[in-house]
């Protein structure tokens, strides 16, 4: 039996790719570990599914001044002994990492051992901590074909990203009964990311009087994001986070206004939904998100809304118009020729086990 190693971490969209491949691999035939951070997002979503954890140290490089620039530099290299260890103990045949400050000490581990990585680098420009260690990766996958210029010529390769076949699972009756929702009026649904959105919750919640009154709105707000104003409010329903019953919110939803993620858009264009995409703003990323969702505007799947220029009545002109003319999006989404990136990357791992 061939044995893989996933990484990835630090936000659900580091994790959520790899939580699609593992059906698969599971189908063939590979034993599959994780090796991931000790307090991440990713270590509760991939024990849930039953997939060997191990936790270790991890430290992030940034751009800019910090205290923590002295001591993370440390933590990396502690992680690197112990995923070496980790490594020693599993001798996988490949690693596959998904991104995340996470799996840079976990690549240089296997580099150490000999064991071969593939890397998936989901945004349109490749992160810090992907540009660290591309040049001990056998293979790039990209989600975006563009990105493949700012790849080694020898290493990347276009692939898609990989879905999650439960995403198109969802049954829009079960989305009605579990919102309490009125099947005959549309449905917005706003999903501000893992870690969730301020700017993007308070601003949704401020215009409710008025979109309440032609929508019913599901809000996945972000962990401690709940606000006790708005609890039992009919026709809005909110929750930190949702697992299982997502696909059931994503079949009935009319619109959604998320995050610009790579793989959250590319969910939403394998679903064919409209969507209002508000990117995480330069000044708190390095503009992943800004690049993501100009793609998506370009090609016509998206209306794109910039987190510093929303104010109530832009938001709530932008719902009505994206609604007005949802056909339009539905139409470029259905002639897109991307598809799930799930067999060509399935593919390359196999390509690369030892």
């Amino acid at each position: 039996m061939k044995k893989i190693v996933l990484t990835g971490g630090g936000s659900a969209g580091h994790v959520t790719p790899n939580i699609a491949l593992i059906p698969r691999l599971k189908e063939l035939g590979y034993e599959i570990h994780y090796i991931g951070s000790v307090k991440g997002i990713e270590r509760k979503l991939i024990e849930d599914i039953g997939i060997k954890y191990y936790p270790i140290s991890s430290g992030k490089l940034r751009r800019y001044f910090d205290k923590q620039n002295f001591t993370d530099p440390f933590r990396i290299m502690k992680g690197v002994a112990q995923a070496y260890r980790i490594l020693g103990k599993i001798k996988p045949d490949v690693i596959f990492s998904k991104g995340g400050f996470v799996t840079v000490p976990v690549i240089l581990g296997g580099k150490i051992r000999g064991v071969p990585t593939v890397i998936h680098e989901s945004d349109f420009t490749p992160g810090l901590a992907n540009k660290l260690v591309i040049p001990v990766a056998k293979k790039v996958c990209v989600t975006f074909p563009e990105t493949v210029k700012h790849i080694p010529k020898d290493k990347g390769v276009y692939t898609g990203t990989p879905i999650r076949p439960e995403v198109h699972q969802g049954k829009k009756e079960m989305g009605y009964a579990l919102a309490g929702f009125n099947p005959s009026k549309p449905t917005i649904m706003v999903v501000g990311g893992s870690l969730g959105s301020k700017k993007l919750n308070d601003s949704v919640r401020e215009i409710l009087p008025d979109l309440l009154k032609e929508f019913q709105i599901v809000h996945l707000c972000g962990q401690g994001n709940l606000s006790e104003e708005h609890k039992g409010l009919s026709g809005y329903v909110q929750y930190e986070y949702v697992k299982e019953d997502l696909p059931h919110f994503f079949a009935m939803a009319d619109l959604v206004i998320s995050r610009a993620g790579a793989n959250s858009i590319y969910e939403l264009l394998a679903l064919k939904k409209p969507n209002i995409l508000v990117p995480l703003s330069a000044k708190a990323s390095r503009g992943d998100q800004i690049l993501n969702a100009n793609s998506f505007e370009k090609m016509g799947y998206s209306k794109v809304l910039q987190e510093e220029a929303i104010t109530n009545d832009i938001l709530l002109n932008v719902i009505n118009d994206v609604y007005k003319n949802k056909d339009k999006y539905i139409q470029a989404m259905t002639k897109s020729t991307s598809t799930d990136g799930t067999a060509r990357v399935l593919e390359i791992i196999k390509q690369y086990s030892k």
